[in-house]
Order: C-alpha cells, then structure tokens, then sequence
C-alpha cells in the first residue's frame, strides 16, 4: 500500500515514516467514513490514550524529581487532556488529513477539538503499532515538546482558579450563563459568558460547555489579572 503526497508530507511533519501505511490510513479515518472494508480510528484511539499517559507520567517524573503525587496530577491532566491533544494536533495539520464523512465534514469536523484529539491518540497508537514504544514516545516527546516544562501554568483549572480569586477577596462565586447555542443537533456550538458579582464578564465560544466555560473562565481571570 501507498501513501499519497498529503499523507507522505503529514508522515514529514510528524517526523515518523511508516512501515505498515495502513496504521496511518486507519488512524486517519474517523468513525463517519468507516465501513466493511474500511476500519475507523476508535480501538487506536483507545490505545493511544494510554500510550500517550504512560510517556506523559515518566516524563514528568523525571522533569521533577522532587514533585509529589498532588502536583503531578494536575500536570498530567493538563498534557493528556483532548484539548492538549487537539492543539498538537493542529501544529502538525492533523486536520488537514482527516477522513470524514459528509456529515462531519459540513459540521466543521477538521476543526473539532474532539475528533482532532482523538486522531492524534490513534496517531499515536498507529505509530506505537508500527515502530514499538520507542518510536512512540519519541513522537509524543517531540510534538508535545516544551509543553512539558512548562505545564504549571497550564495546570491550573480556569474555573477553579476564578472562584479562588473570588473567594480571596470575598466575592460570590462567578456565575456561567449560555448566551447562545448554534449549529446543528449533532454538533452544537455554545457561547458561554462568565460574569463576576462586580460586573466584568467575558464570554467564550466551543463545541461542548465544559470548553466554553473554562475558556470564559481563563478570559475572565487574565482580564482581572490584568485590572488589578
């Protein structure tokens, strides 16, 4: 079997070549394209993610030496998360490459944190399955990169950490109010605002509410951050 020129320069950007190409086809091939014939990426997906918490739990162990089991839980949770996924994902044009089905494709499924988190996952596992675990963990290492080091910040719940600065200065708690919701059934899009007892409020748009809310959250804090 042989790659395309898309697929060939996807193997380049993640920096793995295949020795079994069809563990990238059926990584790349979501759940609306699957068929008789043609296997989706779920079982790869499932396999990845554990692959990818693996790599992620050694790295931070030897990052911090010193860490213990209450800081490094929030770091591996952040790294691990569909949304980190979803972001290495897009540096590496997962996107682009996809296979989806007309339903999904309409939808905006080359743009959805959770079909791009997924497919890096099964990435991952195709990889793991072609080139053993070294291969793999030398992928998840390279793309998540600096994220590794630098996964305090991105530790921090938005949320918690809004209510936190509320509660430091003796506030209400921040209130998360759906302003808007579009898009089809299958695949809503909620705009949430999230608003402080004073008055400030910021809002934030994404494809389920946990998203929406956390990103408002994040909006919201940095804006206070910045106002104080």
């Amino acid at each position: 079997m042989k790659l395309s020129a898309e697929l060939k320069a996807f193997e380049g950007r993640i920096g793995h070549r295949f020795e079994d190409p069809a563990q990238l086809i059926r990584a790349l091939t979501h759940s609306s394209m699957s068929s008789a014939t043609r296997d989706d990426n779920q079982r790869l997906e499932f396999l990845g993610d554990r692959v990818l918490g693996l790599v992620m739990a050694d790295a931070l162990l030897a990052a911090d030496v010193k860490a213990a089991e209450g800081l490094l839980a929030p770091r591996f949770n952040a790294l691990v998360r569909k949304e980190t996924c979803a972001d290495v994902a897009r540096e590496v044009d997962l996107g682009a490459v996809l296979k989806l089905g007309r339903s999904e494709m309409l939808s905006g499924g080359r743009r959805k944190n959770a079909l791009l988190g997924d497919g890096m996952e099964a990435v991952i596992a195709a990889v793991y399955n072609d080139g053993g675990f070294d291969a793999a963990r030398d992928l998840i290492l390279r793309l998540w990169g600096a994220r590794i080091h630098q996964v305090e910040e991105d530790a921090r719940d938005a949320k918690t950490a809004l209510q936190e600065w509320a509660q430091a200065r003796k506030q209400q708690p921040p209130k998360y109010v759906e302003v808007a919701r579009s898009g089809p059934d299958h695949a809503p899009v909620f705009t949430i605002e999230a608003q402080m007892q004073t008055g400030e409020a910021e809002k934030a748009t994404a494809g389920n509410k946990r998203e929406a809310q956390q990103a408002a959250a994040k909006a919201l804090l940095e804006r206070l951050e910045i106002a104080k």
